[in-house]
């Protein structure tokens, strides 16, 4: 990952809520850490670990589903985090509430859920947004977030808080596929909803959850088979 930093990606993604800008510094501390991964094949290695680490936000989310309607309203997200101990001001509850309710449906879903544990993974260090040790309940999860942290620490290049095009054709590029130019082009397609060139965590988040097979309709089928 030796190759120098082109002027689009000296862009400065500039965030556009104070979730955003809390996520954006908590990821650039987090940088300056580095990563362990050493390229975007050992990333693809990891999926079926990371499927399965992931899967096991399903306990949790559906504890926290107290009408069992396949979604997590505010009050029920509320519910969640004070049993969890993460303690979060009104404001910042709503904030990410919002950042991850995609559909707009005032409901939280599976894999919003799993995004949304991630983000208050990734914020756990920042003492002004948490007061208390992070608890999860499920220590597992704690190595498959970590990983996806990781994960996007090593396409942020240059350690700016956002992804760019340049940097996701570069990691996959150097992977020797054949055809990576073209495998780069629609992975970071898939990453960037807002098409304006760059991907932040939560967009990245999103994209991930459907790479390692996390699927939404495969989770109401589970549902219909668990009440059968």
């Amino acid at each position: 990952m030796g190759s120098a930093v082109t002027k689009s990606d000296a862009q400065e993604w500039v965030p556009e809520t104070k979730l955003e800008a809390k996520i954006k510094e908590a990821m650039q501390r987090r940088e300056s850490k580095g990563t362990t991964m050493k390229s975007f094949n050992s990333i693809i290695l990891k999926f079926p670990k990371i499927d399965e680490g992931l899967r096991n936000c399903k306990a949790i989310f559906q504890e926290f589903d107290e009408d069992s309607n396949g979604s997590i309203d505010h009050s029920e997200l509320k519910n969640c985090f004070r049993k969890l101990e993460i303690l979060f001001e009104e404001e910042e509850i709503n904030d990410l509430f919002q950042a991850c309710d995609i559909n707009e449906d005032m409901g939280i879903t599976f894999t919003e859920f799993i995004v949304l544990l991630c983000l208050v993974y990734l914020l756990k260090d920042d003492s002004s947004t948490l007061q208390k040790k992070w608890r999860l309940g499920m220590p597992k999860l704690e190595p498959t977030f970590e990983t996806l942290v990781d994960t996007f620490v090593f396409l942020d290049e240059n350690k700016d808080g956002h992804v760019s095009r340049e940097e996701m054709f570069r990691a996959i590029d150097e992977s020797g596929e054949r055809s990576s130019g073209r495998i780069a082009m629609k992975r970071f397609e898939e990453m960037d909803w807002d098409k304006n060139g760059m991907v932040n965590f939560k967009e990245f988040l999103f994209a991930f959850t459907q790479w390692v097979g996390i699927d939404e309709n495969e989770d109401d089928d589970d549902d219909s088979n668990d009440k059968a």
